[in-house]
């Protein structure tokens, strides 16, 4: 029987909602303690992750308030560990494959998403002038790792994985902001040539793949698209505001 577990999150960041997503998926027993990202108290920086970032764990010790964490508990940080930390706490719940080749497959599968995806996400969000060609270009890295058509909904067959949960926040993000047209005064017209080649044939694998995980009850659950729409608004206003 797994031990005391207490998250640390925030559902304004992506990478908090992949544990969240994980946790979900484990049908884990877990105390949840929402921490302001912009505003980190000082406990959590002292006693949970000195690096200040969210999201974290405690895990083990004694049954204590969330901003008193025993230092009993093992602190763990970092989404992609996190991860693999309830995956292995939660064998049962398939969220990492047992067999070696499909394991390697989904630990390939995150790598590439952090390191051809995400700098090609982030540029895009931060509204480069080779935002919508470096998205496609990153979408197409993922693409080529999906199953082939009919052998796999998810990123390495049928089971939903830490793969699944790790794309998912980051693609209902994309999604937001284009089917809303938020950061239109920062995009303009890059949000329309964003939507078109999201809807091309030649992304269409990946397009379908990544709807697929905005239907998983897990990822719905997670989500909080009025509070994410809000927050993304007032981000843009103050970046627009910055560049005046």
């Amino acid at each position: 029987m797994p031990e005391q577990l207490t998250y640390y999150g925030s559902k304004y960041s992506v990478f908090s909602i992949r544990v969240a997503i994980a946790l979900h998926e484990a049908k884990a027993h877990y105390t949840t303690c929402d921490v302001d990202f912009e505003n980190k108290p000082d406990w959590y920086v002292k006693f949970v992750n000195p690096a200040g970032k969210v999201p974290a764990i405690t895990y083990g010790g004694p049954s204590v308030p969330p901003d008193q964490p025993s230092p009993e508990s093992a602190k763990i940080a970092e989404s992609v560990i996190i991860l693999e930390f309830i995956a292995d706490l939660y064998p049962s719940s398939g969220l990492l494959p047992s067999d070696p080749v499909k394991r390697a497959q989904a630990r390939f599968f995150i790598e590439t998403f952090g390191s051809k995806f995400t700098p090609a996400f982030l540029g895009w969000l931060r509204g480069s002038e080779s935002g919508v060609s470096g998205l496609a270009d990153g979408i197409k890295a993922l693409q080529v790792l999906l199953p082939e058509e009919g052998k796999g909904l998810y990123a390495i067959g049928d089971e939903f994985t830490i793969v699944d949960a790790a794309v998912a926040p980051t693609w209902a993000l994309i999604r937001l902001i284009v089917d809303k047209g938020l950061g239109q005064e920062l995009y303009g017209q890059r949000l329309a040539a964003t939507k078109e080649a999201l809807e091309s044939p030649e992304l269409a694998k990946f397009t379908a793949y990544g709807d697929r995980l905005l239907e998983r009850p897990s990822v719905k659950e997670a989500w909080y698209e009025d509070l994410m729409t809000r927050f993304f608004e007032r981000k843009t206003a103050s970046l627009l505001q910055s560049r005046q």
